[in-house]
C-alpha cells in the first residue's frame, strides 16, 4: 500500500508504515493537518482506538480514515516534527521542528500517555531506541 501526494509518500518502515517527505521543508513550516471527525471525548473514550487525538476537554479527532495521510507519522524521541492544536481548537496542524530534507521519514513525539499505553509494552522502534 502506497499512498502518495506531491509532498509526502506512505512507506514500509521500522514501526510499519511511515510518511516520508518528497520535497526540503524549512524550520516551522506546516507540513500536513491531521484530519478526521471530530468526536466527543465521551464518545472517543467509549471506543478507543490508536488515532484518536485530543483537541481539547470536549473532543478528539478520529485520524484512523486512510485519507489522512497524517496518521502515517510515527513516533519519535528524537522527532523532526511536532503537533499543535490550533488557537479555536478546531484543527490539528503538524509542524517542523528543524529543516527536513526530501526522503527524510516525519516523525513526532506522541507524549507521555501514548507512550506509556502503546509503545512501552512492545518496545519502540524509532531509530533513537531502535538504533537504525
Amino acid at each position: 500500500m502506497k499512498k502518495q501526494s506531491k509532498k509526502f509518500k506512505v512507506f514500509r518502515s521500522s514501526a510499519g508504515l511511515g510518511l516520508r517527505a518528497l520535497r526540503d521543508f524549512k524550520k516551522s513550516e506546516e507540513l500536513i493537518e491531521y484530519t478526521g471527525p471530530r468526536l466527543s471525548t465521551k464518545n472517543g473514550d467509549a471506543k478507543p482506538n490508536r488515532y484518536l487525538f485530543q483537541l481539547n476537554d470536549a473532543y478528539y479527532i478520529d485520524g484512523s480514515p486512510r485519507s489522512n495521510l497524517a496518521r502515517y507519522i510515527n513516533h519519535s524521541c528524537r522527532p523532526n516534527a511536532k503537533a499543535f492544536v490550533s488557537h479555536d481548537e478546531k484543527r490539528i496542524t503538524i509542524e517542523a521542528i528543524r529543516s527536513i530534507k526530501a526522503g527524510e521519514e516525519i516523525t513526532y513525539d506522541y507524549g507521555k500517555e501514548y507512550f506509556e499505553e502503546y509503545i512501552a509494552p512492545v518496545g519502540c522502534r524509532c531509530v533513537k531506541c531502535a538504533g537504525s
